[in-house]
């Protein structure tokens, strides 16, 4: 476990703020979009990692595309 530190913070829920803390082992999992509207951003899950006070943590991020995005990707199309 991290000594100080090092949660994750969802900032836009409607009951406030909650903070997660890391811990050895788990692990917390969320779409980031809404379930009957698939293109449309979830804002309840707009968070940030918070620093490392004391201690270290390591963490990995897995991304889960609903959609092909790698062959429009290869062809240039891309967001930005």
């Amino acid at each position: 476990d991290v000594e100080e530190g090092g949660g994750t913070r969802f900032t836009d829920l409607p009951s406030g703020q909650i903070t997660t803390e890391a811990r050895r082992g788990k692990a917390i999992f969320w779409p980031s979009v809404l379930a009957d509207a698939p293109y449309t951003v979830d804002p309840r899950t707009h968070h940030e990692a918070l620093p490392v006070t004391r201690g270290e943590k390591y963490g990995a991020n897995i991304w889960i595309h609903q959609f092909d995005f790698r062959t429009p990707y290869a062809k240039g199309c891309t967001m930005n």
